[in-house]
């Protein structure tokens, strides 16, 4: 081993050493939702961003945790990530949300820019400064279909312009860096898009609409009109197309799971410290909810299980694709199984955790439909009925009918 080759795996190696484990970053989450818990009803009365809980967050550098430790992350698998994520919406569904929303960033970057220099640059800053990705990838008159653009990139002699009305950006007044999608030159079509890379000193936000809405108030998600510049390599190599099946979806689908079966364990949570005391005030008689708090656990597990299964197949998906030779050795019906199986983990997961919430509720009572009680739980509800709307489900479903139209068999074997 030549000496350059030897600096560089001794940097590796003291790289890895600082990365935290598993456990260490639990611990973290858990005490950053323990502070976004204190502020998460302000949050939502106000609509207002949860700066504390995002502090928190950076201090604990919880940011870099998916960053690989080779580039001075912590390596966290995507399943480590999940539960942190679940364990802050715990605390704060919009907090939590915020942070699923900036990992599925951060994966892009890692997955498709890392052989890029001005990416690796951004990465190790991104770690340094512990910088906030949010995304735009919606667009006035496309709405949601974030498959399809109708801006475009407009480079000339390696730098480039854009200008995109996005109808919503998720925390984007607040985020360090956004990622946005576009088409990829002026004559491309509306689905021959890329991802660009556009930190915040290199673009600017003018408001276009409010954010008053049912719930999930605190991720501030107005519309905004975008302007960025920069250079061509702030532009990821890969295809948004491919970006978006491998990375982008996936993780987002996971983790939003995540997020809301952190919602939907917090609400169970109350409703069974209800139930106690309950059984306590009448010692030798079962409340009459019993069975109903039963069916609320059973569920929850049932999600957490079919949230476990998901997130192990995108890992070995991903696993299979480094150690390949090519994208093309993975099978066409392999990865049109893994997009099916994650849009219905997304429809099941975001329908089953407002059916739990609403079922805490009837435990609950008088004391949950309150808003100023420890077993309150409509924050809970008026949040996760949100969830249907992130990639509307009635889209999802119609997809999903599509691909499985490209199956053999709708359900594999036990």
């Amino acid at each position: 081993m030549n000496a350059p080759a030897q600096e560089q795996e001794a940097a590796e190696l003291a790289q890895s050493a600082h990365a935290r484990s598993e456990s260490e970053l639990i611990e973290a989450a858990k005490r950053v939702a323990a502070i976004a818990a204190k502020h998460a009803d302000a949050v939502d009365r106000e609509a207002r961003f949860p700066a504390e809980a995002v502090t928190a967050m950076r201090e604990e550098r919880l940011f870099s945790a998916m960053v690989p430790a080779i580039h001075g992350g912590d390596g966290l698998s995507l399943t480590g990530v999940a539960r942190l994520c679940e364990a802050i919406a715990q605390g704060c569904a919009s907090s939590a949300m915020i942070y699923a929303m900036h990992q599925s960033q951060v994966v892009c970057i890692v997955d498709h820019g890392v052989s890029v220099p001005w990416q690796r640059e951004f990465l190790a800053r991104l770690v340094n400064e512990q910088l906030l990705l949010a995304s735009a990838t919606s667009e006035e008159n496309i709405g949601g279909n974030m498959r399809t653009s109708a801006c475009a990139v407009d480079l000339v002699d390696n730098a480039f312009r854009i200008e995109k009305l996005a109808p919503t950006i998720s925390y984007g007044t607040y985020a360090d860096c956004i990622l946005v999608t576009a088409r990829r030159h002026p004559d491309a079509p509306p689905s021959d898009q890329v991802l660009i890379v556009a930190p915040r000193d290199k673009l600017t936000l003018e408001p276009r609409g409010t954010w008053d809405t049912l719930g999930m108030r605190g991720t501030c998600s107005e519309g905004h009109r975008l302007v960025a510049s920069g250079v061509a390599e702030q532009i990821l190599p890969a295809p948004f197309s491919k970006i978006a099946d491998e990375s982008m979806l996936p993780v987002s689908h996971t983790l939003w799971s995540s997020v809301w079966c952190g919602v939907a364990s917090d609400a169970a949570n109350r409703a069974h410290q209800f139930f106690r005391n309950q059984a306590r005030g009448k010692p030798g008689a079962l409340p009459p909810s019993a069975a109903r708090l039963a069916q609320v656990l059973t569920l929850i597990k049932m999600m957490q299980a079919r949230l476990r299964d998901s997130l192990a197949a995108v890992e070995a998906a991903s696993a299979a694709r480094k150690t390949s030779q090519s994208d093309d050795d993975t099978p066409l019906t392999a990865s049109i199984g893994i997009n099916a199986d994650l849009n219905m983990l997304k429809l099941a997961i975001s329908q089953s955790a407002v059916h739990v919430v609403q079922e805490t509720l009837m435990i609950c009572g008088m004391a949950g439909y309150k808003n100023d009680t420890p077993f309150s739980v409509g924050r809970h509800l008026r949040d996760l009925h949100s969830a249907p709307l992130m990639i509307s489900n009635d889209r999802i479903e119609l997809n999903t009918a599509n691909l499985l139209l490209a199956q053999r068999a709708a359900t594999g074997t036990l």
